[in-house]
């Protein structure tokens, strides 16, 4: 997966397109994300404990990794990551856009 945790992305298509977040949690097998203010859904909620209180909540929901692309945060641009090698071998990811380490 081209995305990790603790990435800024911006979204591609969809009803959040330009929307920009961070990646809370990845999901590789899935091939989904959990993006921070992106794909909110609201739900219903019963209060469980006595003293709680229900309501309507707002939640985020997986979206596909193919649908986001990681935000540079040195040229503030989407960019598809790419990778390089130290001397040590150390595989590390560049952007393409102006070559900072990501």
């Amino acid at each position: 997966m081209h995305v990790k945790t603790n990435d800024t992305v911006v979204v591609l298509s969809g009803r959040d397109k330009g929307k920009q977040g961070k990646v809370m949690r990845a999901d590789p097998k899935g091939g989904k994300l959990l993006v921070q203010g992106v794909n909110v859904a609201k739900r219903h909620q019963k209060p469980r404990k006595q003293g709680e209180e229900g309501g309507i909540i707002k939640k985020e929901t997986p979206i596909y990794a193919s649908k986001v692309m990681r935000v540079c945060p040195k040229c503030d641009k989407p960019t598809k990551p790419a990778h390089s090698f130290d001397e040590d071998g150390r595989k590390f990811r560049v952007c393409k856009k102006c070559g900072a380490e990501i």
